[in-house]
């Protein structure tokens, strides 16, 4: 068997970040046992505690390590976001946001046919962090360009291709943002016509936010601008059971951060009982980016059989288990 070997970096973060990325790595060293993938991880400092140590919320260190792994798995951090992941994505070009929302069996949602992907753009929009503030006012610029509208939406048009969908839809607010959501519809248009077989559909981020609670199993592949992609996607999660049920990864050319959506909860942190599930579930996504779909596929049905059989949860599924407890059963069921 040919052994395929990975150098992984890790981010652990704060609050309950170092405690799911442990349950992670639990579940991917069963993988490790179990197949022909090896894994080397070095972890690097972020977030929080990290400002208050050296200073900086974000190392250059952290920064070459990202860059020099195969894929990073990030946890979470407390209130150094802006100074961490936004950075990141931006100064790595990870261009895209992949949020998946489906329910999963044993886990209460409020709408079980959910399953869908928000393909976000990730480097533009309000983001950028260019604005400025005055005693009684305050302005933030909104940065959109073609390219990166018309990138983001043939990654779109791409994973249905890959993923065997056959609608996107593009979520937009052209009729008051006509400058820059005019242009993100432009680039969206023409990408469309490209993929002729495909059914293309245009909706007001309003109307699209109505539509996805009310008829979430009408979208197969949503493609939008960075702040309604952010938006909509825990509009998502919320139909399926949760932040503890939601992975995501930030993905460019060659450069790639997969991480759990939910922030780093420091009500529960250091007690052993957070859902560790949105961070393995963003290891799985991480594997089917390297490539290896099997080893996805193995991760994703492990945490599906615990959570079908229901006899392991954490208390946010209604269960009395730790997260240790949880990562244990779906490395046992691996």
């Amino acid at each position: 068997m040919v052994m395929a070997k990975y150098n992984l970096a890790l981010l652990p973060g704060d609050g309950i970040g170092p405690e799911v990325m442990d349950a992670t790595v639990k579940v991917l060293d069963a993988l490790e046992a179990k197949t022909g993938i090896s894994f080397k991880y070095k972890t690097y400092m972020i977030g929080d505690a990290e400002k208050k140590r050296s200073g900086t919320a974000l190392p250059q260190e952290t920064i070459d390590g990202v860059k020099a792994a195969n894929a990073c798995l990030f946890a979470c951090v407390g209130e150094t976001a802006k100074e961490t992941i936004l950075p990141l994505r931006q100064k790595l070009n990870l261009y895209v946001n992949l949020r998946p929302a489906k329910a999963y069996p044993g886990v209460p949602a409020l709408k079980p046919e959910t399953d869908l992907m928000i393909v976000r753009e990730n480097t533009e929009g309000i983001y950028k962090m260019i604005g400025d503030r005055s005693p009684k006012s305050a302005f933030n610029v909104r940065v959109v360009t073609y390219e990166a509208s018309y990138n983001i939406v043939k990654y779109a048009f791409e994973y249905a291709k890959a993923n065997g969908k056959k609608k996107v839809t593009a979520v937009h607010k052209a009729n008051v943002l006509d400058y820059t959501d005019g242009l993100f519809l432009e680039a969206a248009r023409d990408v469309a016509t490209e993929y002729p077989d495909y059914e293309y559909n245009e909706l007001i981020v309003d109307a699209a936010a109505m539509r996805l609670v009310m008829y979430p199993e009408s979208f197969e592949v949503v493609v939008t601008t960075n702040m309604f992609g952010d938006i909509l996607s825990d509009v998502a999660a919320g139909l399926v059971g949760g932040l503890g049920m939601a992975p995501s990864g930030n993905v460019g050319e060659d450069i790639c951060i997969f991480e759990p959506v939910h922030g780093s909860a420091p009500d529960i942190a250091g007690k052993g009982i957070a859902n560790p599930s949105a961070c393995i579930l963003s290891a799985a996504m991480m594997l089917e980016w390297l490539k290896e779909k099997d080893a996805a596929e193995m991760v994703v049905a492990a945490v599906l059989k615990v959570l079908e059989e229901g006899k392991v949860k954490t208390p946010d599924l209604g269960g009395k288990n730790s997260t240790n407890e949880f990562a244990e059963a779906v490395a046992a069921a691996l």
